[in-house]
């Protein structure tokens, strides 16, 4: 696969919590240039964003993040305000504590509230699978495919682990058929872009792709 596809599959990413402007431009400047899937950004800079580039990239950015315990209310209005600041796609985090007290219908309520609200919009749903066991990680396969979520995906990058291949094969298995996989967190090198993309994931989160794709 060339760079250029490779790239169509890249939500370039930028999350630091001290993340400046000059350096939200700059992932805006690749993403035009590489073409990439989406830009995902803090929410704080949407508006901005989308008020200097406007159709040029595809907005992407986080709810509930990066530990996802807060209430499902709050994580309500923060996606009710993305999407007013002009995003288009939301990943949101789990809150992996009702998850581990086994509340699992309680987590499917939350994604398929954040869902109704995001409408058309595409929903990634962060599992940070570095905290959960095999049976809870299949269970939020079930969760996601019930509450109409568009995607899965693996990793905050800001978790004790990244996305890794067994996570993707269990993924594959259990997810429902409308369900797309995105791996994120750790993808150092090329070959893991191509890998994951081999064994059936849509989208990439990383912040390291533009660099790898010009070192290579």
């Amino acid at each position: 696969m060339d760079s250029h596809e490779l790239m169509k599959y890249v939500d370039h990413t930028l999350l630091k919590a001290y993340a400046r402007w000059e350096e939200i431009k700059t992932l805006c400047d690749e993403a035009v240039k590489y073409q990439t899937a989406s830009v995902c950004i803090p929410p704080n800079y949407i508006k901005r964003i989308h008020d200097e580039y406007g159709d040029k990239v595809n907005i992407c950015t986080v709810v509930g993040f990066p530990l996802g315990y807060s209430a499902a209310e709050a994580k309500a209005a923060e996606c009710v305000q993305a999407l007013k600041d002009g995003v288009n796609e939301i990943d949101m985090v789990i809150n992996i504590s009702d998850v581990k007290n086994k509340d699992y219908k309680k987590v499917e309520d939350e994604i398929r509230t954040i869902k109704e609200i995001a409408g058309d919009h595409i929903l990634k749903v962060i599992v940070e699978t570095c905290y959960l066991t095999e049976e809870e990680k299949i269970e939020m396969c079930h969760a996601v495919t019930n509450a109409g979520a568009d995607y899965i995906k693996t990793s905050t990058g800001f978790g004790t682990g990244g996305a890794t291949m067994d996570d993707i094969l269990l993924f594959k298995k259990h997810i429902g058929q409308n369900v797309k996989i995105k791996a994120s967190g750790g993808i150092k090198t090329i070959k893991d872009m191509e890998d994951f993309i081999d064994a059936g994931c849509s989208r990439l989160g990383t912040s390291s792709a533009v660099k790898l794709i010009n070192n290579a």
